[in-house]
């Protein structure tokens, strides 16, 4: 073998292995910043996709792709007061109807965000997948609270599920019914979204007792 042909030989070897760690470092950025963003969702992502994170990581960044540049419009206060009272109301027809009440909760949520500029409230699959570009860490419970209606309707689901779905479901409204910089900043509010929920509880307290 020649000398020049050794060389030519390594040269290629050294351009593939460049290469490889090029896209090795690149491959652990990406995949770490979509699951820093996505949380959860990432993790739900790649379990729906058995495992595979590189498909996983592709649905997400055709999710960021399609829905990251939405601009999210305003609520006028009586619009946000009339949405705060809607939920109030299904919050407290809960008591003697859960299965009516979550249905109102789906419906609720659909139409909110809707008004703040996601897909419209007819085109579930796609506001959830903007929803979760912009609230993923709240946006499973407009899931749960959708798949708890469904259920729901068929009388399949019992009640402390759809209590569950209701109350999870209430982080997302909270999100949605405030300000735009709040709805931006809404991704990692961990505390908020503890407080928010602490008129529900009070409510089913109320059912048990009710019911005893």
């Amino acid at each position: 073998m020649s000398t020049g042909l050794i060389i030519a030989l390594i040269v290629i070897v050294a351009v593939a292995v460049v290469a490889l760690l090029v896209l090795r470092a690149r491959g652990p950025r990406h995949g770490g910043g979509l699951k820093r963003r996505f949380g959860p969702e990432y993790e739900r992502a790649v379990a729906r996709h058995d495992g595979d994170t590189k498909a996983a990581e592709r649905e997400l960044a055709e999710r960021v792709e399609r829905h990251g540049g939405l601009r999210v419009r305003s609520l006028e206060p009586a619009e946000r007061e009339g949405y705060e009272a809607r939920w109030t109301a299904a919050q407290e027809r809960f008591v003697d109807a859960p299965r009516d009440a979550v249905a109102e909760a789906d419906r609720l949520i659909a139409g909110l965000a809707a008004a703040r500029g996601f897909p419209a409230d007819g085109q579930y699959e796609d506001q959830l997948a903007a929803l979760s570009v912009h609230h993923a860490h709240r946006v499973d419970g407009y899931r749960r609270v959708h798949q708890a209606a469904r259920a729901g309707a068929d009388g399949g689901t019992d009640t402390e599920k759809l209590r569950e779905a209701f109350v999870e479901a209430r982080a997302l409204f909270e999100d949605l019914v405030g300000p735009p910089s709040r709805h931006e900043a809404g991704q990692h509010r961990a505390a908020t979204a503890t407080g928010s929920g602490h008129r529900t509880p009070s409510l089913f307290h109320r059912r048990q007792t009710k019911e005893s």
